[in-house]
């Protein structure tokens, strides 16, 4: 090991390298958060929207909400991993803490932040469109209404009572719809994943001050 002088000793653990750790914590809670929040109204909304006529929809369409959730959860847990990382002053004002330590604390909450937030908005327009679609498909309301209004979300005949065929109609659009829906949601909740992973792996880089 190196043995620095103690004014370059200094240099390498100021008094503001702390900030700098906290401000990783701070980003990765509160970017993640608003991703997550941003996700549960856009979806949330469709939800809603779509339960009014069609309520048998509503349990199945809330995947798009628990996964906006989990983006809060993913900032939770680098929050707390950052936090308990930053190490205290001790009384005769000496800071142990570096600057090398306080910037991969604060890429890794970016990371987690950001990736979280860009995934919280892809959950969230994805979620409001697709539940609106399926909620569309299961009903005879179009999207661009004549002055024949349709009576309430009547549900479209499945392809099965219709006495076979080869177009699908039906549940089986709606299944569809619904599972093209999920596929799009999973890999978007993967780029909250892939923000922690990397997040994980920054914080264990870390100086300490002797």
């Amino acid at each position: 090991m190196v043995d620095f002088a103690p004014s370059e000793e200094v240099a390498q653990c100021p008094s503001y390298a702390a900030a700098l750790g906290y401000a990783g914590v701070a980003a990765a809670v509160c970017l993640s958060n608003w991703g997550s929040a941003i996700g549960t109204w856009k979806s949330g909304l469709s939800i809603v929207h779509t339960g009014i006529k069609h309520p048998a929809s509503v349990m199945k369409n809330v995947i798009p909400i628990v996964m906006a959730g989990v983006i809060g959860i993913y900032g939770l847990i680098v929050g707390v991993i950052l936090a308990q990382s930053i190490n205290t002053p001790t009384n005769d004002r000496f800071n142990s803490y570096s600057t090398y330590t306080g910037l991969a604390h604060l890429c890794a909450g970016l990371c987690t932040g950001f990736s979280g937030l860009a995934a919280g908005l892809c959950i969230g327009i994805v979620g409001d469109y697709g539940i609106r679609a399926v909620g569309y498909r299961a009903s005879q309301i179009t999207l661009f209404p004549s002055d024949k209004e349709a009576a309430g979300y009547s549900t479209i005949p499945d392809q099965d009572e219709g006495g076979g065929g080869d177009d699908v109609s039906g549940s089986d659009d709606q299944n569809k719809l619904f599972v093209g829906m999920l596929i799009m949601l999973i890999f978007s909740e993967a780029l909250a994943l892939y923000g922690m992973i990397v997040a994980l792996i920054v914080s264990q880089h870390s100086y300490s001050c002797q």
